[in-house]
C-alpha cells in the first residue's frame, strides 16, 4: 500500500472540465450499472459468520466438545449434559449479539455519511455509497472524505489525515492535491472530483477494519483473559492427575481396563475437567455488552463498539463542549455594535459575504439571516475559518464598495493592542460577560501577507464593529449536570468561546463558581497543566489542540474521561478521550471518531447512557464472582483428588445439574438486572479476593463430606456422591446469594427458584433417577447439611472481610 503522500501517483485520470459542471443522470447510471460505486463496508458490528465463529470455535468449546463425544461414544450420554450447556451458551451468545447487530446496523445506515454533489448543474445530497468516479463533490469544514478525491480550482483546505497516517497535525491541501478516503476536513471549502471509489480507494482496508466490530481493550476482558490462561495451563496436568487417581481407585490401570471399570474412571476424570471450565462467564460478559447496546439503541443512542459499554461504567470525568451540549447549538443574531466610524455602506457588503458562505456553519447562517443577499460580492482572496486561529478573512475589490481585507473572529484573536482597540476590547468583555457570543470585525486597507495564516495577523488592524449572538440553553442541562454531581462524576466545560461567555452560560445552569479559566494562559509544563485542569471546571478560549491536551492531562491523573462535542474542533479531544460522545448535530467527521452518538441530540440521554454502562459492568462483576468461585472449588477438588488418589465426588451429570441451578440460569438473569455504581479499577483483584477463599471453603467442605462417607462411614459411592451434591448445592447457592446483594424483589424470586430447584432435584423421582441422586442416609445427610451450613457461615465471613468484592458489584 502506498504512503499517504504518494496516493495521487496512481489511479484513473479525471476529466476536470467535465467534472466542473457535474455529471449527468445518464453518466451516473452508466457508472452505477458497471458497479463503479463507492460501496465500502461500514457495519458497526461483526458479520453473522464472525459472530458464530466467535461464540462456537473457542478453546474451551473444543475441550467440552471432545469430552462430550468421548462420553457419548462410551454410552454415558447422561453424563454428557454439559455438552448441551455449551451448545445453549453458544446459541444464547449468538442470538443476543445478532439482535444487537441488527439494531446497530440499522441505526448505522440512518447515520451513514452523506455528501453534497453537483449533478445536472444542481446541488443534491446523496449517501456516500452513491458516489461514482468523476462526481463533483462540494466540501466544507466538518465533512468526512469517503472516496479518493482530486481538489479543483480555487480550493484551499486544512485536512486531518490522522486516521490514515497517525499524525494529528492538520495538513494544507490546495488545487491539484489528492484527498484520501478517511480524511477529515477541518477548515476551508471547495470542490473536488472523485478519483477512486469503493475497493479502489487508498483507505478501503483501513476503513473496513476501523468500522468493523471490535472489542475495546478493557480491564474486565484482560482480567478474564488472565484467568483463562491459568485455567488452560492447569487443565492438562490436572486431567492427568485426576485420570490416574480414578484408575487407581478402581484397581489400578491394569485392573481397571481388565474389569471394564475404566469407563466410570474416565467419567470421573471428565467431571473434574468440566467443572474447572467457566463455560458461561464469557457468554454472560458478551450478553451484558450486547443487551447494553440494544437498550441504548432503543433510546436513540448508537454505540459504535459494543464493549464501549464498559467505558461508560468507569467514567469519572465528563468534559462538555458548551455549544451543542449545554446550549442548543443554534445561533441567533443579536446586534451590531459599531466602533470604527465607518458607514454601514462600507461594512454591510462584508457581512453579506460572510453570511453567504453556506459552509460557514451556524454563525454564518445567523449572519446570513440578518444580512441577506441574493449573490455575495466576488472575492479577491479569502482565508477560511480555523478553530486554532479563531478568525477568517476576505479581500474584496473596489467594485464592492468595501475594498480591502476584512477579518472576522474572536475579539481576542482579531483586535490588537493598539490604542484604537482598547475601547473595543472593553466593550467585547462587557458583552461576553452577559452570556452573549461576541465576534469582532476588523479592517486592513491592503491585502494580508501571504503567510498570515501561519504567522498570525498583523497588529495594524482597525476595529470596525462588534457582533453579538444569542444561544439558547438546553432545558434539560441543569438537571443533567446535577445528576452527574450526585453520581460523583466531575463535569468540566471546555469551550472555544470567550471565558466570560462560558462563565455566564454556566451560571445559567447553576454550574461552576462563575469564573472560567482563560486557556490562552494554560501552562505548557505537563505537571502544571495537570494541576490546572484538576483545579478548574470551566475553560474558555480553548483551541482544538488544547482540548486534546486537557483530556490527556486528565487521563494522566488516572481519570476515565468522556468527552462530548458536535463540532469538527472537538475531533482531536473525542479521539483522545476514553469515550467520545457525539451529538446528532455533529459533523460527519465528529461522528466518525466518536464511540457513541446521541441520535436525537437530547442531552438528558447521558444519565441513561452512564446508568446502562454501570448496570452492565456491575452485573458482569457480580456474575464473575459466581463463575470464578466455581472454578476455584472445582480446581481444588480435582487437584486434591488427583494428588491423594481419591475418587472424584461427583458424576458429570450431577455437576451439570448444580451448575444449571446455582450458576447458569440465575447468572443469566442476574446479568440483566438494573442498577450499579460507578465502576472502580481492580476488577480481577476484587473478584478473586472473594472467589478464592470462598471456593477453597466450598472445596474443603465437599472433600470432608466425601472422604468421611468413603473412608469412615462405610457408605456406598452413590451415597457419598449424593451427600457431596447436597453440600455443594448449599455452598454454591450461598455464593450466589452473596453475589446477588443487595437483594431486591427480582433477585429474591431468582434465589427462591434456585432453592426450589435444588429441593426438587432430590425429590422428584424422574430427576433422582436421571441424575443418580437421592437423599443420603439420615446420619450422612445430617453431616452433609451441617458441613454445608458451616461452609455457608465461612463464606459469609469471607464476604464480610472482602466487602469491597461482592458488595461492590451489587
Amino acid at each position: 500500500m502506498p504512503a499517504a503522500g504518494e496516493a495521487g501517483a496512481s489511479g484513473p485520470d479525471v476529466d476536470v472540465r467535465r467534472a466542473r459542471n457535474g455529471l449527468t443522470t445518464a453518466e451516473v447510471l452508466e457508472r452505477t450499472a458497471a458497479g463503479r460505486i463507492n460501496s465500502v463496508p461500514t457495519a458497526t458490528s461483526r458479520t453473522v459468520r464472525a459472530i458464530v465463529q466467535a461464540n462456537v470455535f473457542t478453546l474451551f468449546n473444543a475441550v467440552v466438545g471432545g469430552c462430550f463425544i468421548l462420553l457419548f461414544v462410551l454410552g454415558q450420554w447422561r453424563d454428557a449434559l454439559f455438552g448441551l450447556s455449551a451448545i445453549s451458551n453458544s446459541l444464547i451468545g449468538i442470538v443476543q449479539e445478532y439482535r444487537a447487530k441488527r439494531s446497530l446496523d440499522q441505526l448505522a445506515i440512518t447515520q451513514a455519511a452523506t455528501n453534497t454533489v453537483i449533478r445536472n448543474g444542481a446541488r443534491e445530497r446523496i449517501p456516500s455509497d452513491g458516489l461514482v468516479p468523476d462526481d463533483l463533490v462540494v466540501l466544507s469544514g466538518g465533512d468526512q472524505v469517503t472516496a479518493d478525491l482530486l481538489l479543483l480550482g480555487g480550493t484551499s483546505l486544512e485536512v486531518d489525515e490522522s486516521l490514515l497516517t497517525g499524525e494529528s497535525e492538520p495538513v494544507a491541501k490546495a488545487d491539484g492535491a489528492v484527498l484520501l478516503s478517511g480524511s477529515l476536513i477541518l477548515a476551508g471549502s471547495g470542490r473536488a472530483a472523485v478519483l477512486r471509489v469503493g475497493p479502489d480507494t487508498f483507505a478501503y482496508r483501513l476503513a473496513a477494519e476501523a468500522r468493523r466490530f471490535s472489542l475495546v481493550t478493557s480491564e474486565i476482558r484482560r482480567g478474564l483473559g488472565k484467568v483463562f490462561v491459568v485455567i488452560t495451563w492447569l487443565l492438562l496436568p490436572t486431567a492427568l492427575l485426576l485420570m490416574n487417581a480414578q484408575m487407581q481407585d478402581r484397581g489400578g490401570w491394569t485392573g481397571a481396563f481388565s474389569s471394564g471399570r475404566w469407563i466410570p474412571a474416565v467419567v470421573g476424570a471428565v467431571a473434574g475437567i468440566m467443572a474447572m471450565i467457566p463455560l458461561g462467564l464469557l457468554l454472560m460478559t458478551s450478553v451484558a455488552f450486547a443487551v447494553g447496546g440494544l437498550r441504548l439503541a432503543r433510546q436513540q443512542v448508537l454505540i459504535q463498539e459494543l464493549a464501549a459499554v464498559e467505558v461508560l461504567a468507569r467514567v469519572d470525568v465528563l468534559c462538555l463542549d458548551k455549544t451543542g451540549t449545554l446550549s442548543s447549538g443554534s445561533m441567533v443574531f443579536d446586534a451590531v455594535h459599531e466602533h470604527g466610524g465607518l458607514p454601514e455602506a462600507r461594512w454591510r457588503p462584508v457581512l453579506e459575504w460572510f453570511g453567504g458562505q453556506a459552509e460557514g456553519g451556524s454563525t454564518a447562517a445567523a449572519i446570513g439571516a440578518a444580512f441577506p443577499v441574493a449573490a455575495p460580492t466576488p472575492q479577491l482572496g479569502a482565508i477560511p475559518f480555523s478553530s486554532a486561529r479563531k478568525w477568517s478573512s476576505v479581500t474584496l475589490g473596489p467594485e464592492s464598495g468595501a475594498a480591502g481585507t476584512w477579518i472576522l473572529g474572536a475579539p481576542d484573536a482579531v483586535l490588537g493592542d493598539s490604542p484604537g482597540c482598547v475601547e473595543a476590547h472593553r466593550e467585547a468583555a462587557a458583552l461576553a460577560s452577559t452570556g452573549l457570543r461576541t465576534l469582532a470585525l476588523a479592517y486592513l486597507p491592503g491585502a494580508l501577507p501571504p503567510d498570515t495564516a501561519e504567522t498570525g495577523l498583523p497588529p495594524a488592524l482597525a476595529p470596525v464593529l462588534l457582533m453579538t449572538f444569542r444561544e439558547s440553553i438546553r432545558a434539560d442541562a441543569a438537571e443533567t449536570l446535577d445528576y452527574f454531581r450526585r453520581q460523583g462524576v466531575t463535569v468540566k466545560i471546555i469551550s472555544g468561546d470567550d471565558p466570560r461567555t462560558v462563565a455566564a452560560l454556566a451560571r445559567g445552569v447553576g454550574f461552576g463558581n462563575g469564573v472560567a479559566y482563560d486557556s490562552r494562559h494554560l501552562p505548557e509544563d505537563p505537571a502544571l497543566l495537570e494541576e490546572t485542569v484538576e483545579a478548574h471546571s470551566l475553560f474558555g478560549s480553548v483551541t482544538p489542540s488544547q482540548k486534546r491536551d486537557l483530556v490527556r492531562a486528565l487521563k494522566r491523573r488516572g481519570h476515565t474521561v468522556a468527552m462530548t462535542g458536535d463540532g469538527v474542533n472537538d475531533v482531536l479531544a473525542l479521539k483522545e478521550a476514553d469515550l467520545g460522545i457525539a451529538m446528532d448535530s455533529a459533523s460527519p467527521a465528529t461522528k466518525a471518531v466518536a464511540r457513541l452518538v446521541l441520535l436525537d441530540g437530547r442531552f438528558e440521554r447521558l444519565p441513561a447512557v452512564v446508568d446502562e454502562g454501570r448496570r452492565a459492568i456491575s452485573n458482569i462483576e457480580r456474575v464473575s464472582l459466581v463463575f470464578l468461585s466455581k472454578t476455584v472449588y472445582a480446581t481444588v477438588i480435582s487437584v486434591v483428588c488427583g494428588i491423594l488418589v481419591l475418587a472424584f465426588p461427583f458424576l458429570p451429570r450431577q455437576l451439570s445439574a448444580l451448575d444449571g441451578l446455582t450458576i447458569g440460569l440465575p447468572a443469566f438473569f442476574l446479568a440483566l438486572q438494573p442498577g450499579g455504581e460507578r465502576y472502580a479499577p481492580g476488577f480481577l483483584r476484587r473478584s478473586l479476593s472473594f472467589a478464592v477463599p470462598a471456593g477453597v471453603c466450598a472445596a474443603v467442605c465437599v472433600l470432608a463430606v466425601s472422604a468421611f462417607a468413603q473412608w469412615f462411614g462405610g457408605h456406598t459411592r452413590e451415597n457419598a456422591q449424593s451427600a457431596s451434591t447436597v453440600t455443594l448445592g448449599m455452598l454454591a447457592a450461598w455464593i450466589l446469594v452473596m453475589a446477588s446483594r443487595p437483594l431486591n424483589g427480582t433477585k429474591i424470586l431468582i434465589l427462591a427458584g434456585m432453592y426450589a430447584g435444588l429441593v426438587l432435584l432430590f425429590s422428584v423421582p424422574v430427576t433422582r433417577h436421571f441424575f443418580r441422586v437421592d437423599w443420603p442416609p439420615p446420619a450422612l445427610l445430617g453431616l452433609a447439611v451441617g458441613v454445608g451450613l458451616a461452609g455457608c457461615v465461612a463464606i459469609e465471613v469471607v464476604g464480610r472481610f472482602t466487602r469491597h468484592g461482592p458488595a461492590r458489584a451489587g
